[in-house]
């Protein structure tokens, strides 16, 4: 059984349980990995503003996403967020015709409202239940419309939810997102194949080992639209682990399938976070 850390010490800086405030998914907002979650980003309660900076990197077989940003928490009600993504095609980019070592790149302005509930607190079996906005801009217009992209700006619409039981450390989260990102959005919006916004799931589940240490998994479907090259789902495991109230590191291994016509994108990837 997990038991539930000590409050006056843990919330004594910045307010939050450990790692209560999530990590940061892979386009900059509060989450795991792949996932978003509902959680409001920074260290501070509803008495205060937070935020924090994060590095990321992932490494498949033929390509590596390099991702920075920041993000702010306020009465950890709202979030701001905001990354700048490069996407590295390495030897990838030679066999595509790109040239070695070709990168995309995309900025990812995401904003979140906390609606009702408490991830941890409040009744046991209400989650917490945000909405959120995430508004994305790729690079290289010209050949991302030569790929069969309708566009290479898009904005995608979230509902999520988050809750984790404090006796038995388990947390589970759901993610609802109206998308047309082709590959989070590196690849532009819409395609030849289906220019349409679809439905897309995110789902996470993990377990409290520690109170400094979060294990579990994830997965999140993705919209098919390029007609070149399929587009699978993704799936990840990870482990994020507090160094200290201040700082977390995430690591995980990560499947995101198909890529650009390259099958079986697997690989690790890293995330370091800093929070107030």
């Amino acid at each position: 059984m997990f038991a539930p850390p000590a409050l006056a010490s843990d919330l004594r800086h910045g307010g939050k349980l450990l790692l209560t405030d999530g990590m940061t998914s892979v386009e900059g907002s509060s989450g795991g990995g792949l996932a978003t979650w509902a959680l409001i980003g920074g260290r501070a309660t509803d008495a205060g503003i937070g935020g924090g900076a994060h590095s990321t990197l992932v490494r498949t077989g033929r390509f590596t996403l390099a991702g920075a940003g920041a993000k702010i928490g306020l009465l950890d009600r709202i979030e701001l967020s905001y990354t700048r993504q490069i996407f590295d095609t390495r030897s990838a980019g030679a066999a595509l015709g790109l040239g070695r070592g070709f990168k995309l790149g995309q900025h990812v302005f995401g904003a979140k409202v906390k609606l009702i509930g408490d991830a941890i607190y409040d009744q046991p079996w209400l989650p917490q239940i945000a909405v959120g906005v995430q508004h994305k801009r790729a690079n290289k217009d010209e050949l991302l419309r030569a790929l069969g992209a309708r566009k290479t700006a898009g904005t995608d619409l979230y509902i999520s939810a988050t809750k984790l039981q404090l006796d038995t450390g388990i947390l589970i989260g759901g993610t609802a997102r109206v998308t047309r990102a082709n590959q989070f959005g590196l690849l532009g919006f819409g395609g030849d194949r289906n220019g349409d916004h679809s439905i897309q799931f995110e789902g996470s589940v993990g377990k409290l080992v520690t109170r400094k240490l979060l294990v579990g998994a994830e997965l999140r479907t993705k919209p098919d639209n390029l007609g070149f090259a399929e587009e699978e789902d993704a799936f990840d495991v990870f482990a994020a682990y507090a160094i200290h109230r201040n700082v977390g590191l995430t690591a995980g291994y990560a499947d995101l399938g198909s890529i650009a016509t390259f099958a079986k994108q697997r690989g690790l990837y890293l995330s370091l976070q800093g929070a107030f």
